[in-house]
Parts: structure tokens; C-alpha cells; sequence
């Protein structure tokens, strides 16, 4: 009995293991269904979620992105070089296309900020792990930091970070690794308020970025990227700069774009870097503002508004000669040293035959811009005078009374200078001497509605500002004072209308702009000259023959033909002029001046010798037109005799100032 309740309880025992033993693989087999439903979701989940994030998340292209952005607009003159920039309010942004960034600075780019860019998928699996270990840096290459910028999503959240590896694996699908890499370059900040590379460049180191970028300068570049405003030698200081540069040079070295004996030879290009008072940004002039304002008017008046330029990062190639330009800013500045702080001066040049404005200036005193503020030309409106007579057979030897005064349409007017003779007077010798008197007489025979078309016809606009010009108030009566210049023009207008006479009668409008390209270097726009007959060449050829030699018996130093016009605006009730000017021409090139005040006053010179077209506005256009001549072939006016010599001026005597 015994036996058999042992045999029993032997019997219980091996039921109750096999049922612990059955219970335990039941546990057991939870568990491991449990890790298996577990490690599922933690595979399946993740890949579903980038896989529906892949298909509901849109991924900008660059080209979106880049066009809804206003870029920097860069003017240049006409030989390529930088003239000045039209920056965005949130910094200065030049495009530059993938093929024009330097390959040193786009490895440098690389090697510190994405190395295993070329390879990898948008992310870097390796850089992800460590930064989710060390919590430090690798997490975020060069794709997701356009995505990043791109969509201005810069919050510290995981939900962020995914969404960026699932748009950065769906761009790289889309966009090649180039175009990745051009759109980043041209959306980043280096600092400065600058963004991309070119204007990284003229902004760190005063130049253009081009080919002969060093290595030390693509390693500091590249360096600002990071933190602009920590490693910005300005903010930090040239030793905490220095270590940047060190840290990307170090990179580049180790990573086999520089070989241990480059890097030897390379040191930290802190000398160069300027500061940002150095810049060109640093360096604006009222010269430039001038012109800037003049180059959009005309873009606008061709549908190249402000903002179609800015968002397609335009390049504006000008007419402006770079010498030129130089040369015209030296010579008033040279001519104006030591005279009154009150005067005011104007210089336009533009190329007869193109209407090229090769150089532009408007003034340094303040915004108003003197060449394109409207002054009477007094007797340098003489040849629209003689113009209206050429057309009617009236030649340059006719002679017409030449009194000290004259009266016409209810007004007195008095000479200047006078004649040879008192009593008649030439249209040439009028001309040359300056005085008004004949030209009064020729006005009332001619009518001085043929004077005001003449003129037209020249290329002074009709209308200005949707008003008519050469008009009194009413925009329809003509005044007696056309005969003397009183109704004001533009000095542009002036010399566009004198550049006729040098084309032999052919009107060109005067332009400012050469071509319009776009950021990928195609030409959006190239005007034409629109060349269009105003008169016969023989009438051209006869205003070119009264105007020469150059008022004062100056020709220029070298010799070489030149035609030329003084004039002057009377101060009223004086013998003192308010203004003056010379204009005048070769058949390479046609140059105005104009000298005044803000407010008409009597002009008198440092010497309290008045003012006339003879003198300051005279020596300023002499100085420029010996100095742009030089090195250019000596032309003739084709058509015109050898210059007719008169008798110099007889200059009234002024009243005393005071």
C-alpha cells in the first residue's frame, strides 16, 4: 500500500513539473510573441510612418523655394565689374549657379559640413546615431539643412527632425545631388546679412567670388557657416576666428581634399578680411544712388519692374565705361576743390550714335539728383535756334540785327557779349560769341514753335513727367524766352539732343541699361539703339561747323576736332548768373556740365570772378573730355570745313556784388 502511494505521489510530482514545465512555455511563448509583436511595431512603424510621411509630405523643390525669395540685384558696368547692389531688406542674397562655385569652396562646404554628402540618401544613418548618443552634432547634413531652411521650421522637436530625414530622402529622389547642393549654398547665411556665396565673398573679402579663390579663403568661408555671428572675426575676434578656420582646415586635410604639404603652406587670411565698414555695402555714394535710381526707371518703363528683378536675382549689365565714370567723378571734384561749399554741379557723357551713358553724375551733395532736375540752358539752347533756320534755308553766314537790346512778345532782352559789329551779327559769329539778341531776331522771323519742334526733333522729350516741355504753364503757349534758353531741360536731355548733332542728325534715346540676365546667365533683355532721323546731315553738319572751336578758343589739349556750347542762366536784375554750362561733342563722345545752387543766387568763383559756361563749367568738361580722349584716335566731324576763328567776345562789364 505503502509502495503504491509512493508510486502515487511519484506520478503527481512529474504531472505537477510537466504542468509548471507547460505553464512556463505558454509564459515564455507570451514573451516572445509579445517581443516579436513589439520589435514589429518597432520596425513596422517607423517604416509606415515614413512611408505614408513620403507620400503626404510635399517637398519643395529649390527652384520654389529660391523663386519666392527676393535675391540681391546686381548692377554692373559695362565691362562686367560690380557698380552697386539692390539688397533685400533681409540681407544681401546673389545667386550663384552650381558650376560658378568655386570647387575649392564647395569641398570645403563639405568636408566640414556633410561629408558623406555625394554618398549618402539625404541623412547620414552614422551621424544620426551618434547624435542621439553624444547628443552633439552629425544629425543634420547638408540636405535637411535646406529642408530646414526651406521650410523655416526650426523648433527643437522630434516630430521636426523626422518629417526633415523624410523630405530630405524624397529631394534626394527628385533633385540631383548638384541641385541640392546649389539651392543650399544660395539659401544659407554666412553672415554679414549676406547669403550665398558671392555675397559672402565681396562681403568678407571685398572681391568677387571667382575662380582664384585660395584654399584658406574657401576654409574661412565655409567656416561661417556653423554660426556666423560667433565665428565672424568682427563679433569674436581674430583668434576664436582663427580656431574655426583651423577646425575646417583640419577637416579638409584629414578628410584628402588638401595634402599635408598644402596645408602646410596655408595660413589664416585674417589680414584680408575686411571689416564690415570696408565693404561696398560700407561704401554707398549719392553717385550710385543716381544712377541706381535712373537704371530701374528705365528697366520699369520696359516692364522690368523692382520686384520681377528681385525675384529673379537679376544681373543689370549698364552703359557705364568704368573709366569713364572714374574720370568724370575726378574732374569735378578736382575743379570744384576751393570753390564756394554753395555750388552745385551735374555731369552726363554718353556715346553719339548708341545713346550709351557712359558716365553719370548726379551730384554728392544729398539725393536730389542735378542732372535730373530740369535748369535753363540759356544761350546753350542757341542751336536749336539756328537749327529752325538751317530748315529754312537760313545759313550759318546770315546775318541779323544784333542790338544791346531787343524786345519780342512783350519782352526786353539784353546781350551778354556783343558782336564784332553791334549793329548785325552772323548766326556763327552769334554762336560762338554767345550773344542773344540775333537769336531773338531769328526766333520771331522763324516762329518759335519751329524752334520748339526743332528741339523736339533733336531728342529734348516732348513731355516730361506727363507734361509738355518748352511750354509755358499752360502746357500750350511758347514763350519768347525759347530764343534764350529760359525754358529748363534736363542736362541728360540736353546732350542726348546735342549727341544728334554729332550723328550727323540722327536721334537716338539715351539708355542706361546694356542687358538684363537672370540668375542661370541667360539674357532676358538686350535694347537696341532706336536710331531715328530728325534731320537731314548736312543740317547736322552745319550745327557742328558754328560750334566750333570750343568756346574760350580752347581746343582740347591734344589737338583733336571738338564742337562745344557755353551757356548761362542771368540772376535776375544782375549781370551775375544763376547757373552755367557747356556742351559739346566729339564724334567719339558727347559730354554736358552744369554748375549752380540748390536756390538761384549769383554765382561768383573763389576769385569773386562771375561765373559763365567759360569758366568752371568750362574747365570742369575740358578736364574730362583730355583725360577720356586719351589713347583715342583723333576723328574728324565728317562733312564739317576746318573751325571758323572770330573775333573773341566783348563781355559786358557786371555790376559790382554786393
Amino acid at each position: 500500500m505503502a509502495e503504491d502511494e509512493r508510486e502515487g505521489e511519484g506520478a503527481g510530482t512529474i504531472r505537477q513539473a510537466r504542468r509548471r514545465s507547460a505553464r512556463q512555455k505558454k509564459v515564455w511563448r507570451r514573451i516572445r510573441r509579445t517581443c516579436y509583436v513589439l520589435l514589429a511595431l518597432g520596425v513596422l512603424l517607423p517604416v509606415s510612418a515614413f512611408a505614408v510621411g513620403y507620400l503626404i509630405w510635399e517637398v519643395r523643390s529649390p527652384q520654389e523655394v529660391l523663386a519666392e525669395q527676393d535675391k540681391t540685384v546686381i548692377l554692373q558696368y559695362s565691362d562686367g565689374t560690380e557698380l552697386s547692389k539692390i539688397v533685400p531688406e533681409d540681407g544681401d542674397r546673389s545667386f550663384v549657379r552650381y558650376a560658378d562655385v568655386p570647387r575649392k569652396l564647395r569641398d570645403a562646404i563639405i568636408a566640414v559640413e556633410d561629408p558623406s554628402f555625394w554618398s549618402n540618401q539625404g541623412f547620414d544613418p552614422m551621424g544620426i546615431a551618434r547624435a542621439l548618443v553624444t547628443g552633439v552634432g552629425g544629425g543634420s547634413g547638408i540636405t535637411q539643412q535646406y529642408i530646414k531652411k526651406s521650410t523655416g521650421n526650426d523648433e527643437g522637436s522630434y516630430e521636426r527632425k523626422f518629417k526633415e530625414l523624410v523630405l530630405a530622402a524624397k529631394i534626394t529622389q527628385q533633385q540631383s545631388k548638384e541641385q541640392i547642393f546649389e539651392s543650399y549654398v544660395n539659401i544659407i547665411s554666412f553672415g554679414r546679412n549676406t547669403h550665398g556665396p558671392a555675397a559672402a565673398m565681396n562681403a568678407y573679402f571685398g572681391k568677387p567670388l571667382g575662380p582664384d579663390l585660395t584654399w584658406s579663403e574657401a576654409a574661412f568661408l565655409a567656416g561661417m557657416i556653423q554660426a556666423p555671428s560667433v565665428h565672424d572675426p568682427a563679433a569674436s575676434g581674430d583668434e576664436h576666428a582663427e580656431k574655426r578656420w583651423d577646425y575646417v582646415v583640419n577637416k579638409l586635410t584629414s578628410r584628402g581634399y588638401v595634402s599635408p604639404a598644402e596645408r602646410a603652406g596655408m595660413t589664416y587670411p585674417g589680414k584680408s578680411v575686411l571689416t564690415p565698414a570696408e565693404t561696398r555695402a560700407g561704401r554707398g555714394s549719392y553717385t550710385d544712388f543716381h544712377l541706381k535710381r535712373q537704371v530701374l526707371a528705365e528697366l520699369e518703363g520696359h516692364g522690368f519692374t523692382l520686384d520681377r528683378l528681385r525675384r529673379g536675382g537679376m544681373r543689370i549689365v549698364t552703359t557705364i565705361d568704368r573709366r569713364a565714370q572714374q574720370l568724370s567723378e575726378q574732374a569735378l571734384r578736382d575743379r570744384l576743390t576751393g570753390q564756394p561749399d554753395h555750388f552745385r554741379a551735374a555731369l552726363v557723357s554718353l556715346e553719339p550714335g548708341t545713346g550709351r551713358v557712359l558716365a553719370y553724375q548726379g551730384g554728392r551733395w544729398g539725393v536730389r539728383d542735378y542732372a535730373a532736375t530740369p535748369h535753363p540752358p540759356g544761350s546753350a539752347f542757341h542751336p536749336f535756334v539756328t537749327v529752325a533756320g538751317l530748315l529754312q534755308r537760313s545759313g550759318l553766314d546770315a546775318t541779323f540785327p544784333a542790338p544791346e537790346k531787343a524786345e519780342f512778345g512783350g519782352e526786353t532782352f539784353k546781350n551778354e557779349t556783343d558782336c564784332a559789329r553791334t549793329d548785325f551779327c552772323s548766326v556763327r559769329e552769334a554762336t560762338q560769341v554767345g550773344a542773344d539778341t540775333p537769336f531773338v531776331e531769328m526766333t520771331r522771323r522763324f516762329g518759335a514753335r519751329k524752334v520748339s519742334d526743332a528741339a523736339h526733333e533733336a531728342g529734348i522729350p516732348i513731355d516730361r513727367d506727363g507734361k509738355p516741355t518748352l511750354r509755358d504753364a499752360d502746357g500750350v503757349t511758347i514763350g519768347p524766352g525759347i530764343a534764350v534758353g529760359r525754358y529748363p531741360v534736363r542736362t541728360l536731355d540736353l546732350l542726348s539732343a546735342y549727341a544728334t548733332f554729332a550723328d550727323g542728325g540722327v536721334r537716338t534715346t539715351p539708355r542706361f541699361v546694356s542687358k538684363v540676365v537672370n540668375e542661370r546667365g541667360d539674357v532676358e533683355w538686350a535694347p537696341e539703339p532706336d536710331r531715328v532721323p530728325a534731320f537731314g546731315p548736312e543740317i547736322a553738319d552745319r550745327v557742328t561747323e558754328s560750334l566750333r572751336p570750343v568756346p574760350g578758343g580752347k581746343e582740347l589739349s591734344d589737338g583733336r576736332p571738338a564742337a562745344a556750347k557755353a551757356g548761362s542762366h542771368r540772376f535776375p536784375g544782375t549781370g551775375d548768373n544763376a547757373a552755367a554750362w557747356m556742351v559739346g561733342y566729339t564724334p567719339q563722345v558727347a559730354t554736358a556740365v552744369w554748375v549752380g545752387a540748390d536756390e538761384e543766387r549769383r554765382l561768383r568763383d573763389a576769385a569773386n570772378a562771375r561765373v559763365t559756361g567759360q569758366t568752371v563749367p568750362g574747365d570742369i568738361w575740358r578736364t574730362f573730355m583730355d583725360a577720356y580722349h586719351q589713347g583715342l584716335e583723333v576723328r574728324a566731324f565728317p562733312g564739317a570745313p576746318p573751325a571758323v576763328t572770330v573775333a573773341p567776345p566783348q563781355l559786358r562789364a557786371a555790376p559790382p556784388t554786393g
